[in-house]
């Protein structure tokens, strides 16, 4: 069972990878463009509450004007283009919501911006991987890709958990790790250094 989920998430850590690379390939999507590459990036623009109508598969002008926005809050080329900066952000908070669902469910929505953040904080530290990517597939670094709760399908509140994580809001204090204490299985988490604890996770750094 165990081969089982790791082989699993080695499958959709290539289907996240995919999607970009499919983009790099072909440099955008735009206006006219049509198909299962357009529906998945109009479910994730949903589930940001960008998109607000049922994902087709067709990229008209209502995508267009959600992938603006969208890019216009992230920082990025405001063309409406999805070109590889605006799918790779989004691949990067797909990500993101699916460890936040995974590890965090039944958790405040508090709980889950915090679990986003410690992604990202560690995408800032030098002490881990410098992607999203790198720091979510690291071996052993969270329960859910070990388990195969990472393949549960996220809620929009972890979508939504990612993005404000993304725009600055901090609630774990600058934390690397957390943990749920019911749950050690290696004591080596004692040594770090407690920041807080938000519903049933400590978070440390």
């Amino acid at each position: 069972m165990k081969f089982v989920h790791v082989l699993g998430s080695i499958v959709l850590a290539a289907c996240f990878y995919l999607f970009i690379l499919e983009d790099s390939a072909s440099a955008l999507m735009d206006t006219g463009s049509n198909g299962s590459e357009v529906e998945h990036m109009q479910s994730i623009l949903e589930k940001l509450d960008y998109f607000h109508t049922t994902p087709t598969g067709y990229y008209g002008s209502i995508t267009k004007e959600a992938v603006r926005d969208f890019q216009v809050d992230f920082g990025l080329r405001a063309d409406g283009i999805a070109g590889t900066n605006t799918l790779n952000m989004l691949s990067n908070l797909e990500m993101m919501a699916h460890t936040v669902h995974g590890e965090s469910r039944g958790e405040t929505y508090e709980g889950k911006v915090a679990v986003a953040a410690v992604i990202l904080n560690r995408v800032q530290s030098t002490s881990f991987p410098s992607s999203t990517y790198g720091v979510i597939y690291q071996q052993n670094a969270f329960t859910a890709l070990n388990d195969g709760q990472f393949w549960l399908t996220p809620d929009p509140s972890s979508y939504q958990a990612a993005k404000d994580a993304y725009f600055g809001w901090d609630p774990s204090g600058g934390a690397t790790y957390y943990y749920n204490p019911s749950g050690v299985t290696d004591e080596w988490i004692y040594s770090r250094d407690v920041i807080k604890t938000i519903g049933k996770h400590v978070y440390a750094r």
